[in-house]
């Protein structure tokens, strides 16, 4: 294998390796991306590391993978998956024969792990790191939630409208400004209005009982 001497293709290994190992971890394959990724790393080490001597740097790469998986089925905030990813490339570089060839292999890693991202377009997902993704969808919610309630306290309130209804526009209410509508109602800006109702962020108002329309 002194094809593997060339760096460039010590980058592809290391590349598409990484992108069948990460794919593996990623979506439901069988199997068979795993098997493809160690298949490719076998290779890699096998030419690059020579005796006994040379294991530390597999056990390295691998205690790096296991990191990136506990990272996912555990803790789910990719914090320690950084760390498996730095012993990664530690793993790889340090065998190479040159900074080239190690530069070459640490973008293998890293190129090969956001590709592996492509394979959630094809493929099921796994059920790792859903924790980032239900905590964001939280926030998400509590974040409407909170819009949603400060909205609703707005109900019966009375402001001005601060541009033309036709018929959306904007009223004023202790001093902040909310987009509105009012209905098929036609306002003049200045017309003192009330809070209908509130249906999730939208806002109806209407002309304020016993109110003309301001002339200003």
């Amino acid at each position: 294998m002194a094809w593997l001497d060339i760096s460039s293709f010590g980058f592809l290994v290391i590349f598409l390796a990484t992108t069948f190992l990460i794919g593996e971890l990623l979506v439901k394959s069988k199997g068979i991306f795993g098997a493809i990724g160690i298949l490719l790393m076998a290779f890699y080490f096998g030419h690059h590391i020579d005796g006994v001597s040379g294991l530390w740097v597999i056990i390295l790469y691998v205690a790096g993978l296991a990191l990136i998986i506990f990272d996912g089925k555990v803790i789910s905030d990719g914090t320690v998956a950084i760390f498996g990813i730095v012993l990664m490339i530690i793993g790889v570089a340090v065998p190479t024969p040159d900074m080239v060839y190690g530069l070459l292999v640490t973008m293998g890693i890293i190129l090969g792990g956001f590709s592996a991202a492509l394979f959630l377009k094809v493929f099921p997902r796994r059920e790792l790191w859903t924790k980032i993704t239900l905590r964001d969808r939280l926030s998400g919610e509590e974040g409407y939630n909170s819009i949603n309630e400060k909205y609703h306290e707005l109900v019966g309130k009375e402001g001005k409208a601060i541009t033309d209804f036709r018929p959306t526009g904007t009223i004023e209410i202790e001093g902040e400004a909310y987009s509105a509508t009012s209905g098929g109602q036609w306002l003049k800006s200045g017309t003192k209005v009330t809070v209908d109702n509130v249906d999730g962020t939208r806002i109806v108002v209407r002309q304020k009982a016993g109110e003309t329309e301001s002339n200003e």
